[in-house]
């Protein structure tokens, strides 16, 4: 992706977390985005197209993430616990936006067969849990390594959007990244059996 693409699709992403999917266009983008009108058009022809910007960008700014915080390594257990926590406590602050756009553009999908595309960037962490739920002794890393995903995938949307936003610490404190990290060592601890 381009300088100008991914300044557009953060402005996109921008849009979609603050008006949803519906105000999704590109007109909207070239006006977050301060350009001239039919600018984002150039770069992405259709609004499928725009989209599926929305989430490379996501895809990449998150994997961006996860490497900065050394998710990728043979990390044990608590320090996993750690490192995910600190991520999710990201995506509820300064990554608040991409992570409801996220949930957007998700949502969109299950209204759009031509954007179910959008799930295989989900393959990424699936991919990670395994090795290290494998290398961790795990009897059934497949299958352990989808439970512990969607915990984590539940936990964030649950802190960010659901019921558990009502009586959770605030996001970015210390007590929310205990509280995370305590909940995900947890859930890996559960998944091994340990």
């Amino acid at each position: 992706m381009t300088e100008r693409m991914a300044a557009l699709a953060d402005a996109a992403i921008h849009v979609v977390a603050t008006r949803g999917m519906r105000g999704l266009t590109h007109r909207a983008v070239d006006a977050q985005a301060g350009v001239p009108t039919g600018s984002t058009s150039a770069y992405f022809r259709t609004r499928k197209a725009l989209v599926e910007g929305v989430v490379q960008r996501l895809a990449d700014l998150d994997d961006a993430e996860v490497a900065a915080a050394r998710i990728d390594v043979p990390l044990d257990p608590d320090l996993l616990a750690e490192a995910l926590a600190h991520v999710l406590d990201q995506w509820m602050t300064t990554g608040r936006e991409r992570t409801l756009a996220r949930y957007a553009c998700l949502l969109e999908a299950t209204h759009h067969p031509e954007l179910r595309g959008i799930l295989a960037h989900g393959e990424r962490p699936r991919a990670q849990a395994r090795e290290l739920l494998a290398a961790w002794g795990a009897e059934h890393p497949e299958r352990q390594s989808r439970e512990l995903v969607a915990f984590v995938d539940g936990l964030l949307f649950d802190r960010l959007v659901g019921a558990g936003a009502l009586g959770a610490p605030t996001p970015g404190t210390p007590e929310s990244r205990a509280e995370l990290a305590a909940a995900i060592r947890a859930a890996v601890r559960g998944v091994l059996g340990k």
